[in-house]
């Protein structure tokens, strides 16, 4: 990866109030080189566009809503398919604002990133294998709306069906707070992971994903594994052997026995630097 790159994404994930568009959008430039300072700047400049084209004095959640769904998703056409599902480009904001495609998640940040320019409220909402956004006051009236459907209003029937669909339980009062920035960029990196895990072609893919990752101020700590194994199956047997040492440490404690079967694999892959 671009070491100017990383640094960026490393200290704008630990910005007082992080900005989602420019961490999504350095997460592209690690995904394609080509996209350079100037092709940031102009996909900054579409969302203000975008967001300039919203009428003015909305007030209500639901007008906030009907507004945003007939421009992005009507005028503009911005929604996804499930084969959106199959391509690398649905969760890089830059392709999504050129293509107009893309996944929930990163449909929703669209939806978010227009509509917070434009003044209106809004949030996202992490709902189980489908991300959604909110219009309103997260804590008292709000509607949701479905961006990877043109933006489609959901009641509680549908929200309950997503939910249920995804994990076969009911909603949760937890499923609907607003997402965190870095929430939000964590589950963009673990789309991009599933994507190329499931891409043996894609090893480089997975394993930036992950280290953009490691690089935010809070992620789960069975990423270190993560990373050792795809430094193992890269050929870097020394690095993906200290960052098994490192992860044993943090098991050991409270997991002994995982804890020697980590140094176990880490000694295993010192073995094959002979």
């Amino acid at each position: 990866m671009d070491d100017a790159i990383t640094q960026r994404f490393s200290e704008a994930a630990r910005e007082p109030r992080p900005d989602l568009a420019e961490l999504c959008l350095l997460i592209g430039a690690v995904a394609d080189p080509s996209l350079d300072e100037a092709g940031t700047d102009a996909a900054q400049m579409e969302l203000d566009r975008l967001a300039g084209l919203l009428p003015y004095g909305l007030a209500a959640p639901a007008d906030w809503a009907d507004a945003a769904a007939e421009l992005l998703g009507g005028r503009c056409g911005f929604g996804g398919s499930p084969a959106d599902y199959q391509r690398l480009e649905s969760s890089l904001l830059h392709e999504v604002l050129r293509r107009r495609r893309g996944l929930p998640i990163l449909l929703s940040v669209v939806w978010m990133e227009v509509v917070r320019r434009a003044g209106g409220p809004v949030h996202g909402v992490a709902l189980p294998g489908h991300f959604v956004v909110g219009f309103g006051d997260p804590a008292g009236a709000f509607v949701l709306a479905d961006p990877f459907n043109g933006g489609r209003r959901l009641g509680e029937e549908d929200v309950r069906l997503l939910v249920a669909g995804a994990t076969g339980t009911a909603p949760s009062p937890a499923m609907m707070e607003p997402a965190d920035p870095l929430d939000i960029v964590l589950r963009v990196l673990n789309n991009i992971r599933a994507w190329a895990s499931a891409r043996p072609e894609h090893l480089g893919t997975q394993l930036w994903a992950v280290e953009l990752a490691l690089l935010l101020p809070h992620h789960p700590a069975r990423l270190r594994f993560e990373h050792a194994q795809l430094l193992v199956r890269k050929g870097d047997f020394a690095r993906g052997a200290t960052e098994m040492e490192a992860y044993a440490e943090v098991l050991a404690e409270a997991e002994p026995d995982a804890a020697t079967a980590m140094r176990r694999q880490a000694r295993a892959a010192r073995a094959l630097l002979n």
